[in-house]
């Protein structure tokens, strides 16, 4: 056994109890009556990283949410790593369908070598702690490590992170780099599942909307069959958006889209996919959209357009005949590589006004800048040395996959730093990100420990360009 690894079992313990502290802290970005809990988890982690041996270490404010920057710069011939991650946490909400307290930690044994249940675990705080931890053990038994290592830990990507492009910019001199890896993502877990690579992420943009009517809500016997509803309006509207198929309707919104090359679809019809295994994951017996493209390309290389939700009326218990005098819903689109987020932002509002019914008014509200889509070269060094570390401590290699979901920060990194963003993490996706009882594999913890003590020494022989942050 190695020195390396001696450490790690014989701090296992320790470590456990770093991330239930971590846990603990309900740093909740999105509600303004938690916006000191999110400054407690930076100063946690910032403790946590001069506990680890990490220099430098600051809390960097922000217009918003503070970060955590930290730095070990001893290998002045070697490359520089930036890792990323986030310290904030979604809201818990519904509150009653959590088993636990969502703040209370529980630590469930299983036949997966046990689980870490509360909100964060999986996203990001169980993904966040690994790098810092094989940080620590590194230098605890060789006293340097083989690269130079910069840590950037958000607090606001829960929310979009709206201040992290300025934060980028003002700080690019501090934060230059050969590499960034995002401990934020999954792929890598003790899940069962093959090991995956993100090679690409889809954008995002997303508008609220309000159909009005008259100037108050009226009496649905005195008024109804003459005035226009404004929640059957609002469905007519949205009904409106895709076809029977669930193809996009909106007139331009595939200008930008190219096929997937015949390369792509290979590698997709690759990766390990089960049709009906997903129905039966998800619960529903039927899968929608455009029948041209399999599934797994629709998850992954086709655009979407979703209604993520829709109210207005009365909604309490029992029965109020009223004709509403407005209805609202949110729309989310994710986008592929090409598309361009405020001009399919613009396309959407123009089909919904173009299709109003007469007898309403439309009311936008942008519910975010929105973030664009990011495509990780395939022949990029980092990305190869980190399959093949992958590879080592997953007993198979990864396969090269493209992710359904939204990353904005590997954008924002190529766009200010020049560096591309390798995800470098183990959440999987049962683990109920987002949702009640959101859990992280304790097995996923240690191994991505003993992961990113790999990658380092991988990545200090790799040849990733000028180590241009070396030299701070």
């Amino acid at each position: 056994m190695s020195d390396l690894e001696a450490y790690l079992q014989q701090n296992d313990a320790r470590f456990v109890d770093d991330l239930v502290d971590l846990l603990r802290i309900p740093s909740i970005s999105s509600l303004p009556d938690h916006a000191h809990h999110v400054t407690d988890a930076a100063t946690w982690v910032a403790e946590r990283c001069k506990a680890a041996g990490l220099q430098d270490v600051e809390i960097l404010s922000t217009a918003g949410h503070p970060a955590v920057f930290a730095q070990w710069l001893g290998a002045p011939e070697a490359p520089t790593v930036l890792i990323y991650g986030h310290v904030d946490v979604q809201p818990v909400d519904p509150v009653d369908e959590w088993t636990d307290p969502p703040f209370a930690p529980q630590i469930i044994d299983d036949d997966e070598g046990g689980r870490v249940v509360a909100r964060g675990a999986n996203d990001d705080k169980g993904n966040l702690l690994p790098p810092i931890l094989a940080i620590e053990a590194l230098l605890q038994q060789t006293g340097s490590l083989p690269m130079n290592v910069k840590l950037l830990l958000e607090g606001e990507e829960e929310i979009g992170s709206p201040n992290l492009q300025h934060l980028l910019e003002s700080e690019s001199q501090r934060l230059k780099c050969d590499l960034v890896l995002s401990a934020d993502g999954g792929g890598l877990g003790v899940d069962g599942k093959a090991p995956v690579m993100i090679t690409a992420y889809r954008g995002l943009t997303a508008l609220e909307i309000a159909v009005e009517g008259p100037a108050g809500d009226l009496h649905s016997g005195a008024y109804g069959g003459v005035v226009e509803n404004p929640l059957r309006a609002l469905g007519q509207l949205l009904g409106g958006l895709h076809d029977d198929t669930g193809r996009i309707l909106v007139e331009g919104f595939y200008d930008d889209v190219l096929e997937p090359m015949e390369e792509e679809r290979e590698m997709l019809a690759a990766s390990p996919f089960d049709e009906s295994e997903l129905k039966q994951q998800l619960g529903v017996d039927h899968l929608i959209g455009d029948p041209a493209y399999s599934p797994r390309e629709r998850l992954w290389v086709r655009p979407t357009l979703e209604v993520n939700g829709m109210w207005g009326g009365f909604q309490d218990a029992g029965i109020k005949t009223v004709i509403p005098r407005v209805g609202h819903a949110k729309i989310s689109c994710r986008l592929v590589p090409f598309q361009d987020p405020d001009k399919i932002r613009a396309a959407v509002k123009a089909h919904l006004r173009s299709h109003l019914p007469a007898g309403v008014r439309l009311r936008f509200t942008d519910a975010e800048e929105g973030a664009r889509p990011y495509l990780l070269p395939p022949d990029l060094p980092g990305l190869a040395a980190a399959r093949d570390v992958a590879a080592q401590v997953c007993g198979q290699m990864p396969y090269l996959a493209q992710s359904g979901g939204t990353l904005p920060v590997c954008d924002l990194m190529i766009r200010v730093l020049g560096n591309y963003t390798v995800t470098f993490a183990a959440a999987c996706y049962d683990e109920k990100a987002h949702a009640p009882d959101e859990f992280f594999r304790l097995a996923s913890f240690r191994r991505m420990q003993r992961a990113y003590a790999a990658l380092f020494e991988r990545l200090a022989h790799t040849r990733l360009g000028s180590p241009s942050g070396s030299g701070d």
